[in-house]
């Protein structure tokens, strides 16, 4: 049976995030969840499915680094938290899996380790130090994006490209129903499915749903204080949906004509495809996505890219006339080539290659 330690920077939660999608799905293994400190560090450990439990860490005080004592001071503290659970378990040597920079701190006060450090984000509000150091001392770098991979090359000879993943079997189900607020939706329907992020460039919607007053545009999921929020939510054939259950979530796809994509304007050069493309694919809708001229396109063969807001309008009346079934079924084969069971695989035989997962 393997023995993996996770030290995540995201509390485990019901919508699950990458680290947790592939916790879940490693097999034959143990392990050890460790989410950011919180109140209820006191608790024993949840214990989520046989052979996953999720701890919480102690809500020790931040500490700036410069503080050089005390700084040292909480990390062994978190870390001698971390181990009394490892040899409360009898763990002999795990493998340590990290997805934070931040972790690279408590590794000195580990007991005998391996360590993964998967990276499926620019870490601009840490030090470049914290994350050049984990990589150094990481055993694999499984990175989410090529530019990913070639910002961490210099720091490790043993990357691994991981894109993001899809629960494929749920957003690939067919005969949905149509969610009651969508049954009176008039004309063709482009949605959108996600957090909408105070800096979520929204405006090429704007522009289309001002210009097209007889589409409907949906936008599915949490708010934040998006300055074209207001602007939109005053249009009559806009509907701003609060989140939903993530098993709701193909429900209203399944309703959407068109899918929609848009970047968020503080990561200008991110170049990791989001989960939300994987689940649009797998559900094999016509995807109009709006991205920086100096960005790839990701998947070119069956997703519509804009770089304009006037270029975004057009192709969402050019997805609206797609015919035939190739560009249907090409989508879903590329969201099955996602499914976090294949990315689950992927990593459990890139360990067996290096020897740290026999």
């Amino acid at each position: 049976m393997k023995q993996i330690v996770c030290l995540s920077h995201s509390p485990w939660q019901s919508v699950p995030t990458r680290t947790q999608q592939l916790m879940l799905r490693l097999k034959d293994a143990q392990v050890l969840y460790f989410e950011p400190p919180g109140p209820n560090w006191r608790r024993p450990g949840r214990r989520l499915r046989p052979g996953l439990t999720v701890y919480t860490l102690p809500p020790l005080p931040e500490v700036e680094e410069r503080f050089h004592l005390l700084f040292r001071s909480r990390s062994r503290r978190l870390a001698r938290f971390v181990a009394g659970q490892i040899e409360r378990r009898r763990f002999r040597e795990p493998v340590v899996w990290t997805d934070t920079p931040e972790t690279v701190h408590l590794l000195d006060y580990l007991p005998g380790h391996t360590l993964v450090y998967d990276c499926d984000r620019e870490w601009s509000d840490l030090p470049i130090r914290w994350e050049s150091d984990l990589a150094l001392a990481a055993d694999v770098v499984f990175a989410a994006s090529r530019g990913l991979a070639d910002r961490l090359a210099p720091c490790s000879g043993n990357i691994v490209l991981l894109p993001n993943g899809v629960n494929y079997p749920m957003f690939a189900r067919q005969g949905l129903e149509c969610p009651p607020a969508l049954r009176n939706a008039a004309g063709p329907v482009l949605g959108y499915a996600g957090t909408l992020w105070r800096d979520l460039d929204l405006a090429p919607a704007l522009l289309c749903a001002q210009y097209m007053p007889r589409w409907t545009f949906v936008f599915l999921g949490r708010r934040e204080r998006n300055p074209s929020l207001r602007a939109l939510a005053a249009l009559p054939n806009v509907s701003l949906l609060d989140p939903c259950p993530p098993g709701d979530v193909p429900d209203y796809l399944s309703r959407f004509d068109v899918c929609m994509s848009f970047p968020r304007l503080r990561e200008p050069e991110n170049d990791v495809v989001p989960t939300r493309i994987y689940e649009y694919l797998s559900a094999g809708k016509p995807v109009v996505a709006f991205c920086g001229r100096e960005l790839v396109e990701p998947f070119p063969d069956v997703i519509y890219t804009a770089h304009t807001a006037q270029e975004f309008a057009r192709l969402c009346r050019r997805a609206l006339s797609e015919a035939g079934h190739w560009a249907r079924d090409r989508r879903r084969a590329h969201g099955e080539a996602a499914a976090w069971t294949r990315r689950a695989e992927e990593v459990e035989r890139i360990l067996e290659a290096v020897g740290l997962y026999g």
